[in-house]
């Protein structure tokens, strides 16, 4: 697996809420700070497993389109289930062959990280598999992302405070 990704109404709060109620860690950014105008995307981590918010800023694709919709039908909830495969080409024709629905073809997104290969087959009612190529790419997440600070900072420890029963009973010994 290599994300769950959900529609939310507010990702940000979303983060928030997994961050603090389940202690995930988030790790990665997109929004209209970093150049996505359509879309806020945060990204959590619990262990080896990532999980990214996203919500619509202003829907002007198809993706921006679905995801809008699907919280006004739904609510917040998984769209889609993207697997981690070695090669995206081989796996989409692959599965697209023994009879999946193709919504995107392979293609390439690339930064200064480097480069994934992305494509997406249809599963069950709306949600998709995206198919993720990430061997040639070494970023926070996926290109367009920037690596985040945590929304919710580790609580300190409590310092140490010095027994009040022993300094008592050893000024009462002298």
């Amino acid at each position: 697996m290599d994300a769950v990704v959900f529609a939310v109404g507010n990702a940000k709060q979303a983060a928030h809420y997994y961050s603090t109620a389940f202690g995930m860690k988030l790790v990665a950014y997109s929004g209209p700070e970093n150049g996505s105008r359509e879309t806020a995307s945060y990204v959590l981590t619990s262990g080896a497993a990532r999980f990214v918010f996203t919500s619509v800023i202003k829907a002007s694709t198809d993706w921006g389109r679905f995801l809008a919709e699907h919280v006004a039908e739904h609510g917040d909830g998984v769209v889609d289930l993207a697997i981690e495969v070695p090669d995206a080409r081989a796996a989409y024709a692959y599965a697209v062959e023994h009879g999946a629905t193709g919504i995107a073809e392979p293609y390439e997104v690339e930064d200064e990280h480097g480069k994934v290969v992305l494509a997406a087959i249809a599963t069950y009612g709306k949600t998709r598999h995206t198919l993720v190529e990430r061997s040639g790419y070494s970023g926070p997440y996926l290109p367009g992302f920037v690596p985040a600070n945590p929304i919710v900072e580790p609580r300190p420890s409590a310092p140490s405070r010095p027994s009040t029963t022993a300094s008592a009973t050893s000024s009462s010994a002298g």
